[in-house]
């Protein structure tokens, strides 16, 4: 047996036989009358040094559970700034716009008690009332989803919502001329005036319409296939419907 291992097995043995001195020692204090009292007081301070280990765990536990919560709600905090970042670096160039009704103020009631001097009446003839021309409401994102994937193809929400603004364009131009009196009208006008009365047809009387030749004439846009798809999606969002006949179709505002 080497010196290095045998000094180890002395070493243990000698601790051994302290702990032995210890509790025999220790043994006799509580045999002991006088250190009675004084083991026993020990003995309540262990139990309170235990509790106050207890609660202090609980305490740690509690700090360690908070912690995890307060990460997890850092985690959704910033996926929500994320979210709210890409909504502001997103938003749609078209939103449904609100109508906001005005609140004119009650006029005060005249005591029945005093009598009311009577007002002459406005000699001035009151404006015309002006007529509200029909658009066509955009597109909300719900709808644009639930458009079938083989009638979008490629096409974004956008591009469809700066058709329908193109339509609205036209149609705004064309009733406007409609409404217009026609001393007033130029001779331009008053061609196209004859024209959209020639294109109007008992389907279509009482209701706002346009035709491709008012597409070209009043917008930018180009009648052509991929024109033709998102009329397809319109009628599928029942934005429109279709009127034909005497070589025409008419787009009927919804």
């Amino acid at each position: 047996m080497a010196s290095s291992e045998l000094d180890q097995l002395c070493s243990h043995i000698n601790e051994k036989i302290d702990i032995i001195k210890n509790t025999l020692s220790l043994r006799n204090c509580g045999q002991d009358p006088t250190l009675t009292t004084v083991l026993e007081k020990i003995g309540d301070e262990i139990i309170a040094v235990h509790q106050l280990l207890n609660k202090l765990e609980l305490e740690v536990q509690y700090h360690e559970q908070t912690n995890i919560s307060l990460k997890e709600l850092c985690d959704s905090l910033e996926e929500d700034f994320k979210d709210v970042e890409h909504l502001k670096e997103n938003i749609p160039p078209h939103l449904p716009q609100l109508t906001v009704t005005q609140h004119l103020p009650k006029e005060p009631q005249p005591d029945p008690g005093k009598s009311v001097p009577v007002e002459p009446a406005p000699t001035k003839k009151p404006p015309k009332e002006q007529r509200m021309i029909k658009e066509m409401l955009f597109i909300t994102a719900d709808e644009f989803n639930g458009i079938p994937s083989y009638m979008k193809s490629r096409l974004t929400y956008c591009q469809i919502n700066d058709v329908i603004k193109e339509i609205n364009t036209a149609v705004v131009s064309k009733y406007k001329i409609l409404h217009q009196p026609k001393k007033s009208m130029s001779s331009v006008a008053r061609n196209l005036y004859h024209r959209f009365m020639d294109e109007e047809t008992k389907d279509t009387k009482g209701h706002y319409f346009i035709v491709e030749a008012d597409i070209k004439e009043f917008t930018t846009l180009k009648v052509d296939k991929k024109f033709h798809g998102i009329m397809s999606i319109l009628r599928h969002c029942r934005r429109l419907s279709e009127v034909r006949g005497k070589g025409l179709t008419r787009y009927v505002i919804t």
